[in-house]
């Protein structure tokens, strides 16, 4: 018989070993009665449980707290040598890898333009931005992030052309990339990506319904329902650049994956030249929104015309948002990309109203708060969930 079973001395050990392991994860360093206190374990259980830890490597001694009643207390932490994994934000120009021991501390980041190594293969590419990052000791899982998704149905990379993620289009992408890294791979769209940081840290933290847009160069979302992120059949949940949208062409006319629908009203090359036709000015569609909202504020022609460019750019957002928003009611909309974080707090009140205007659901709209690059943070999540469970599982006997 394999496992431990239900209510034997191997399972309660496995469920105490769990339990301090996390609130070191949370709370650590910490001393052997305040890890007694936060799990409930008596003096001795708690002795013999950060004997056992160590032994398995996963706890080390990390000093000692003086000033205490009593004899001087020694400190235990998670030894971040347990375990290492990485991320990496896969581009069409370039890759940016970060490395993380199983704390979550970086050890290792690197960015490698990969338009200076066009002739490289797939897998060269991943591994030297990999090599890039460095990492102390052996990779125990990568998760990648790319402006795809996988079709599970097919093991495949959809969503995306040849011409846009050169070399993706592989079967069997992940056992692939696995095999060529030598490490267990996941690849996750990059959106969905943003959306976990936000749940785990940032804007929707404590919310299991939401919605989060990415507006950028490109148009993206991610559906988070009941806590799981919603990937759809054929993982294009949230692929809403390509939602048909009124007062732009759709595929029909433009081709499947040419430019229409939402993309062609709200991405940032439409951004600027909407702007642009307002008398704002900027050399990319970030510069142009953030010019606007500066305009925006001041009087004369010149700042009316920079407010109606803004509830133009907002208008159009809030049509998609309201399509969205009809169909799944979610609690919440997160606003990320780089159109509404250079547009700030007045662009986002600009949508927020033209939103409510829409539908008769109101979700709260609130801007991102994930500092850094949002998807190398989630793909660390995941990532980091992944080996956790992996080796705080590794106490609980097999037989």
């Amino acid at each position: 018989m394999n496992g431990p079973v239900p209510g034997t001395p191997s399972l309660l050990r496995a469920i105490n070993d769990r339990a301090a392991l996390q609130v070191l994860l949370d709370r650590g360093p910490l001393t052997r009665p305040e890890i007694g206190t936060l799990t409930g374990l008596s003096k001795p259980t708690a002795s013999q449980l950060l004997s056992r830890l160590q032994e398995a490597g996963l706890v080390v001694l990390d000093g000692i707290r003086e000033g205490l009643p009593g004899r001087t207390a020694e400190l235990y932490r998670i030894n971040p040598d347990a375990a290492y994994v990485a991320a990496l934000d896969v581009t069409p120009d370039r890759i940016e890898a970060c490395v993380a021991d199983i704390t979550g501390q970086l050890v290792g980041t690197y960015t490698l333009p990969t338009s200076r190594r066009p002739s490289d293969g797939l897998i060269d590419r991943l591994r030297g931005a990999l090599d890039g990052a460095g990492s102390p000791g052996p990779l125990r899982r990568v998760v990648i992030g790319v402006q795809a998704a996988i079709d599970p149905s097919t093991g495949r990379l959809g969503y995306a052309t040849a011409k846009d993620m050169p070399g993706w289009q592989i079967p069997n992408l992940v056992p692939t990339l696995s095999e060529g890294l030598g490490v267990p791979v996941d690849v996750e769209n990059n959106v969905n990506l943003v959306a976990v940081a936000e749940q785990a840290h940032g804007a929707a933290r404590d919310h299991q319904d939401f919605v989060l847009l990415w507006a950028d160069e490109g148009i993206g979302s991610a559906v988070v329902l009941g806590g799981r992120m919603h990937r759809g059949a054929t993982g294009g949940a949230g692929e809403v650049g390509y939602m048909p949208t009124p007062g732009a062409p759709t595929a029909r006319e433009a081709g499947l994956y040419a430019n229409h629908g939402y993309q062609a009203l709200t991405g940032g090359p439409a951004v600027l030249k909407l702007l642009r036709s307002y008398g704002v000015r900027g050399t990319d569609f970030r510069q142009a929104v953030a010019a606007a909202v500066r305009t925006a504020a001041g009087s004369g022609k010149k700042a009316d015309d920079a407010r109606a460019g803004l509830r133009d750019i907002a208008a159009r957002i809030a049509v998609g948002l309201a399509a969205i928003t009809s169909v799944l009611d979610p609690g919440l909309v997160v606003l990320t990309g780089g159109i509404v974080l250079s547009g700030g707090e007045s662009l986002r009140e600009l949508i927020e109203h033209e939103l409510h205007a829409l539908t008769i659901p109101r979700p709260h709209v609130r801007l991102s708060t994930v500092e850094g690059n949002p998807v190398l943070a989630g793909a660390l999540d995941l990532a980091l969930d992944a080996v956790r469970e992996e080796v705080f599982s590794s106490t609980v006997p097999t037989a």
